[in-house]
C-alpha cells in the first residue's frame, strides 16, 4: 500500500496544524512496515524540507506555488490533486479539507469545530474558506480523523455522520518536553528577563484563548508578587485583546513574548509558578499538556477537548468566574501539597500522548480505508 501524506501545513507553520502534519511525517515511517509513506509538498521555492522524515520518500512539487494550486481547486475544481502528488491508495489531508481527488481513497483531519461553534472567533478568511468547503469534505472523504474523542462526537452530532466514518486518533507530544534541570531553568529564566514568580500562557494571542479573561484573573491575584506572561504571536482579532491588557491595573507585570525557540519551552513551563488555560474551546490543547509534561501545575477550562485530554490532572474549572479562577491559582501555588499533587499528576497524563501512538493509530486508519 502507498500512502500519500500532505505536508503542506508544515511548511513554514509550526503551530498547532504544522506541527501535527510535522509529527505524522517523523513518525509514521516506522509505523508503515512494508507499506510506503510519500510526503507531498509544494515547493516552488525549492526550500526542500526543515525537517528529517527518515524512511519516507519525498515529492515536492516544483513548478507551481502551493497557493496558485489551492486557487484553482477553490474556482475550477481541479487539476485533481493526485495529478501533482502522483498514485497513491490512500491520501491523507491534515488541515480539515479535501482538494479535488481523481483516484485512490481518502483521509482527512478535522481538528475542531471551533469555526462552527466560535464563529466570531475565528480569523475571517479562513472562516469563509473553511465553510465554503467542509460540507464537500465531509461527504467525499473516506474517512474522518479528529484529535480525541470529544471532538469526534462532536463531528457526528454536526455532520449526521455515521460514527464509524469517524476515528479518534489522541495526539502526542514530543520527548523533549520533560522536566529540565534546574541550571537550565535558571538559564532560561534570565535569558527571557523573567527575575520574578509568573503565570504562563501558551498560543497564538486571538480571542478563542480568552485572554481578557486571564487579565481580570491576574489582577485579582493582587497578592501575587509575580507576572503574568504570555508567549505567542499575534493572531487575528487582536484589537480587543491588547486594548484590555493596556487597559488593566496590572498592565506593567503583562508581558507577550512572541517567539521562544522550541528548545527553550520545557524550561519555560516547568519555571511557571502555574500554567493557566482559560480557553473557548480546543480540539486538543498542546499547550496545557506540555506544560504538564515538564512539571508546571495546570489550571484550564473544561471546553471542547480539554476535560478529555487532561483528565483529573489538572485543576479544571467550570465557570468563567474570576474570583474562583484566582482562587484555584492560589491554591496550587501556595499549597505545596496540592501543587505536588498536581504535578505529579500532569505528568502521569502527559506520558499517556506520544507520537509513537499517534502514528502507529493513524496508520490503522489507511489500512481500513484502503482495504475497502
Amino acid at each position: 500500500m502507498r500512502v500519500c501524506l500532505d505536508i503542506q501545513p508544515a511548511i513554514g507553520q509550526r503551530a498547532g496544524i504544522g506541527r501535527y502534519t510535522m509529527a505524522l511525517a517523523e513518525h509514521l515511517p516506522a509505523a508503515a512496515g512494508d507499506d510506503e509513506l510519500v510526503l507531498f509538498w509544494f515547493d516552488f521555492r525549492r526550500r526542500g524540507l526543515s525537517f528529517a522524515a527518515p524512511g519516507a520518500r519525498l515529492r515536492p512539487f516544483r513548478w507551481m506555488p502551493g497557493r496558485l494550486a489551492q486557487q484553482t481547486w477553490k474556482r475550477l475544481r481541479g487539476p485533481p490533486f493526485d495529478w501533482f502528488a502522483g498514485r497513491a491508495d490512500c491520501y491523507h489531508f491534515p488541515n480539515f479539507i479535501r482538494p479535488p481527488l481523481r483516484r485512490g481513497r481518502s483521509v482527512v483531519t478535522i481538528h475542531d469545530l471551533s469555526f462552527i461553534r466560535f464563529p466570531e472567533a475565528a480569523e475571517p478568511k479562513n472562516l469563509a474558506y473553511l465553510n465554503a468547503h467542509i460540507g464537500k469534505t465531509v461527504r467525499r472523504a473516506d474517512m474522518i480523523i479528529a484529535d480525541c474523542a470529544t471532538i469526534a462526537s462532536e463531528i457526528v452530532a454536526h455532520f449526521g455522520v455515521p460514527a464509524e466514518r469517524v476515528k479518534a486518533v489522541p495526539l502526542g507530544i514530543e520527548g523533549h518536553f520533560a522536566p529540565p534541570p534546574p541550571e537550565t531553568i535558571a538559564e532560561t529564566r534570565a535569558r527571557f528577563g523573567l527575575d520574578r514568580p509568573y503565570l504562563l500562557n501558551v498560543g497564538t494571542i486571538e480571542p478563542r484563548k480568552n485572554i481578557p479573561f486571564l487579565v481580570e484573573v491576574f489582577e485579582r491575584l493582587e497578592d501575587f508578587d509575580g507576572e503574568l506572561i504570555l508567549v505567542g504571536r499575534p493572531g487575528w482579532r487582536t484589537e480587543n485583546i491588547y486594548a484590555r491588557i493596556a487597559c488593566s491595573s496590572r498592565a506593567a507585570r503583562i508581558r507577550q513574548i512572541p517567539d521562544v525557540p522550541d528548545a527553550n519551552l520545557p524550561a519555560m513551563y516547568a519555571g511557571a509558578a502555574a500554567f493557566v488555560f482559560p480557553s473557548l474551546y480546543e480540539g486538543f490543547g498542546f499547550p496545557p499538556l506540555e506544560a504538564m509534561a515538564c512539571g508546571a501545575p495546570v489550571v484550564s477550562s473544561p471546553h471542547g477537548s480539554l476535560r478529555e485530554v487532561l483528565g483529573d490532572a489538572a485543576e479544571i474549572v467550570e465557570e468563567f468566574d474570576a474570583d474562583l479562577w484566582a482562587a484555584h491559582v492560589r491554591a496550587v501555588i501556595v499549597d505545596p501539597t496540592r501543587r505536588a499533587a498536581r504535578i505529579r499528576a500532569g505528568r502521569a497524563q502527559a506520558a499517556r500522548y506520544r507520537w509513537e501512538n499517534t502514528a502507529r493509530r493513524t496508520w490503522a486508519v489507511y489500512r481500513e480505508v484502503a482495504s475497502v
